[in-house]
């Protein structure tokens, strides 16, 4: 059974910068990719940010492009997330997600998900 736990959110101002991590174990981490999904308050999850399992393909949803940078050590089994440049509408619970096989920005394919971590970014 796989397991993700997340760490490294907090209380950041606007402009600031958060790495998140997340630990994998149970299984053979170079066969999964990994995402990053949140859930802010009264919305629904969405799609961050995405690495196969190689680590030569990634994905970003369009408000976070060239401000968070997805990236996994697999010799750690660890994807981290780099956020910079923060901005309140960033303030969400952020969610590591692992899929067997191939990179989605489709939450179907991960079937194991962490905790969550709390990001929140004030003005």
């Amino acid at each position: 059974q796989v397991q993700l736990v997340e760490s490294g959110g907090g209380l950041v101002q606007a402009g600031g910068s958060l790495r998140l991590s997340c630990a994998f174990s149970g299984r053979t981490f170079s066969m999964y990719a990994l995402g990053w999904f949140r859930q802010a308050p009264g919305k629904e999850r969405e799609f961050v940010a995405a690495i196969s399992w190689s680590g030569t393909s990634t994905y970003y949803t369009d408000s976070v492009k060239g401000r968070f940078f997805i990236s996994r050590d697999n010799a750690k089994n660890t994807v981290y997330l780099q956020m910079n440049s923060l901005k309140p509408e960033d303030t969400a619970v952020y969610y590591c997600a692992a899929a067997i096989g191939q990179i989605a920005r489709d939450p179907t394919p991960y079937n194991y998900w962490g905790q969550g971590t709390q990001v929140t970014v004030s003005s």
